[in-house]
């Protein structure tokens, strides 16, 4: 699976490693993830900001959840269970929008699928389900509702 990752994802995927490392976590969770997406101008940060979510919201909801940990990471983090599942889900999403890649939108929709973690709660929080943003991915993937140019 990780050879399908887009450059975003995988900058998203060690961004959630730093993040993790900045608190002292010895793994990565849904948390971190999601904090990874948010630190790179990609597709899932256009679908939030489309949907009315700020990256300052939702740093500002997701921080004040993560406790600092005692652990230290060498190399790559272990996921979590949660973190996993997020991971299975982005590659499922991917293959229902017959994509031949996992993008980092593929990635905010594998967590708010998967909805227990730290991510998924506070995604939902901000009104943020499937439907709702399947329907935005869709739109950017159709052309109908192209990406901005940086």
């Amino acid at each position: 699976m990780w050879h399908e990752f887009t450059k975003h994802a995988n900058r998203a995927w060690g961004y959630a490693q730093e993040e993790a490392k900045l608190l002292g976590a010895s793994f990565v969770a849904t948390e971190h993830l999601l904090l990874g997406l948010l630190r790179d101008h990609n597709v899932a940060r256009v679908v939030l900001e489309r949907l009315g979510v700020s990256n300052e919201d939702l740093r500002s909801k997701v921080e004040p959840h993560m406790t600092p940990g005692d652990g230290s990471i060498d190399g790559k983090a272990p996921l979590t269970p949660g973190a996993k599942r997020v991971l299975d889900f982005s590659y499922d999403e991917a293959q229902r929008m017959n994509s031949n890649y996992i993008g980092s939108e593929h990635i905010l929709l594998g967590l708010i699928r998967e909805g227990e973690g730290i991510a998924g709660k506070v995604l939902h929080d901000f009104g943020l389900d499937l439907v709702k943003t399947r329907a935005e991915v869709q739109r950017i993937q159709s052309g109908e509702a192209p990406l901005p140019t940086q």
